[in-house]
């Protein structure tokens, strides 16, 4: 993994906080997913791009039963 992680802003539609918690976790659990941080309707995530792309991350939260894009 990098030093650095990056730093990306995901809306997510229809997610409410609650259902936020649970689609982090998830994220979290990802090889290359720093952090994953909820609030209602949005996730801040930070990851290693030598890992993972943005992408990545948008098809990880359509598992999980949203859509989501960059904000």
């Amino acid at each position: 993994m990098t030093n650095t992680a990056t730093r990306v802003l995901l809306g997510v539609r229809g997610m409410s906080r609650d259902a936020g918690t649970t689609v982090a976790q998830a994220l979290s659990a990802m090889p290359g997913i720093v952090r994953a941080t909820p609030d209602e309707g949005q996730l801040e995530v930070h990851y290693d791009p030598s890992q993972l792309t943005v992408m990545d991350i948008v098809r990880a939260i359509r598992r999980q039963g949203f859509l989501a894009g960059m904000i």
